[in-house]
């Protein structure tokens, strides 16, 4: 008896709960709690078009953490006391998400860098009351109109949704996206942020704010229709709709999209995604990640990457990951560690990129004319490495009297040859290639390459378009492949690799691959100094 009443008052609460969630986050608008800040009103295109970026422009912007402040020590010092930055601003003594004073100079600072506007990390959430998300906006709205006063245009301000608050949150409340109460949610968060943000100050494209969305990995359950309820009320209450700008994890029709992860390699997406580098050490309870700054040559070969693609194909937004996140060292604002030397290399990027400049490719790999790799134990690799997933388990194999390197395929066991190329060598390139492997026939059935690929007819079509290269007779002899790939694209999207061979049912064996370019007519470009 005590059982089965225990499991009845478990279902009781979770029913009241439910419902109370439903209740506050329903579709109800007129039950809807009022926003926090005074700029929620229906406003005319032609308000909106006033101080917009045009979808052609080339615009740079970058993420901005303000979650510091110096009198709390908040995301300053950890919990024990200890140093909770990586790297530490130039000056700490004013810092504070309150201050109007430290917002300016920050403001000052990304003029200096070039940068057109600023997404800060907003935490905020439906009646999340008290918060640093909430409290700290109108202090950077007093800073930037305190520029707009002085004649200096100021970065434009949009939204970046940290959606980690969609399961990290103090109402305990995870947020399932496929339904109502969760598309409210989601909802209700972007408009409280843009209700403290004038629209004269707003970032937006022809006219639509810029929601810049965090992963979707945080949502309880997530469909397509949360953008379109989204764009349904956020035009209700402020007369056009956001610009959607998704992370690649997002179902659902989007602007633009983009990766996270730029701070340890670029990513080009619609949005092209550069970072200084990555050192997460100091942060407790996480798995430590490096990727050294190289002095800043590794920012300058990110830009580079970017800056390389053809002006007319390449995305019109670049976004720097990030301006003055401390604790993983992805930071490029004025710091005790760097100076000014990232505002500085962002500045003359930003230029670049604001005038539709192509630059030359520059790396290790840039001006030569194949990639390889021999498949030995450990491999020898020229530009061209193979990759470590899951699926693409490889192991040593002398059958023929020769290393090489072998990709069993059988009921027990699928496995692919991965391959990433250096982007230096090749990326999102117009140049036809020549990709040339050397295989043991052994076995029976048809060699396949897969591979990322411009040609598209639906959004993850291009990235493992499907090539019947060779077939496998059994004549237990060495023999070569060459396959020609004229519109190879190598983005990274064929699971994290740009192309992968296999031989299903039969297993593979490779000794060597070699990726040559087979003409090269791009124009002459701007050589960096």
């Amino acid at each position: 008896m005590y059982k089965v009443l225990h499991q009845l008052a478990s279902a009781l609460f979770f029913l009241l709960i439910s419902t109370t969630v439903a209740t506050l986050y329903s579709k109800d608008v007129s039950a809807r709690s009022a926003p926090p800040g005074p700029y929620l009103k229906q406003e005319t295109p032609a308000t909106h078009l006033q101080s917009t970026f045009d979808h052609d422009q080339p615009i740079v912007g970058t993420y901005y953490f303000y979650w510091y402040d110096i009198n709390t020590k908040m995301h300053i010092l950890d919990p024990d006391g200890t140093d909770a930055l990586t790297d530490h601003p130039t000056d700490s003594s004013g810092m504070s998400y309150r201050s109007s004073a430290w917002h300016l100079q920050q403001l000052r600072d990304v003029l200096a860098a070039g940068i057109d506007f600023m997404l800060p990390v907003y935490w905020g959430y439906p009646g999340s009351g008290s918060h640093w998300s909430l409290e700290g906006l109108p202090a950077l709205v007093d800073a930037a109109q305190k520029l707009e006063k002085e004649g200096i245009r100021s970065p434009r301000i949009g939204m970046f949704y940290d959606t980690t608050t969609l399961r990290d949150n103090s109402k305990k409340y995870h947020v399932d996206l496929s339904k109502p109460e969760g598309k409210e949610w989601f909802y209700l968060t972007v408009r409280d942020f843009y209700s403290m943000i004038p629209s004269n100050l707003r970032a937006s494209v022809n006219g639509k704010p810029i929601v810049w969305l965090y992963s979707a990995a945080f949502a309880k359950n997530q469909d397509a229709t949360a953008f379109d309820y989204l764009r349904t009320e956020f035009a209700r209450d402020f007369g056009i709709e956001p610009f959607i700008v998704k992370e690649a994890s997002w179902q659902g029709r989007a602007d633009l999209d983009y990766s996270w992860g730029a701070a340890l390699e670029p990513q080009i997406k619609g949005v092209a995604a550069v970072g200084p580098g990555f050192d997460n050490s100091t942060v407790p309870g996480v798995k430590h990640h490096l990727r050294q700054r190289e002095g800043g040559n590794f920012y300058r070969s990110a830009w580079n990457i970017a800056l390389s693609l053809d002006p007319v194909t390449r995305p019109r937004i670049a976004v720097v990951e990030t301006w003055n996140e401390f604790h993983e060292g992805t930071d490029i604002a004025p710091s005790r560690e760097y100076g000014r030397l990232y505002v500085d290399l962002t500045r003359k990027y930003a230029n670049l990129w604001h005038s539709g400049i192509q630059t030359k490719r520059e790396g290790p790999y840039a001006d030569d004319q194949e990639v390889s790799i021999i498949l030995e134990q450990p491999p020898v690799s020229h530009g061209l490495t193979l990759g470590s997933n899951p699926d693409g388990k490889t192991t040593l194999d002398l059958t023929a009297g020769i290393p090489a390197m072998r990709a069993e395929w059988s009921n027990h066991a699928v496995n692919y040859f991965y391959f990433n190329v250096d982007n230096s060598f090749f990326f999102r390139d117009k140049v036809p290639l020549e990709l040339e492997f050397e295989y043991l026939d052994i076995g029976n059935g048809n060699i396949i390459v897969e591979y990322d690929s411009t040609m598209t007819v639906l959004p993850n079509d291009n990235a493992f378009k499907s090539v019947i290269n060779a077939h496998l007779t059994n004549m237990v002899a060495w023999k070569t492949a060459k396959i020609r790939l004229s519109d190879a694209y190598f983005g990274g999207r064929v699971n994290g690799q740009d192309f992968r061979i296999s031989a299903p049912d039969a297993g593979l064996t490779i000794r060597k691959v070699i990726l040559r370019k087979l003409q090269d007519a791009s124009p002459p470009l701007l050589v960096m100094p």
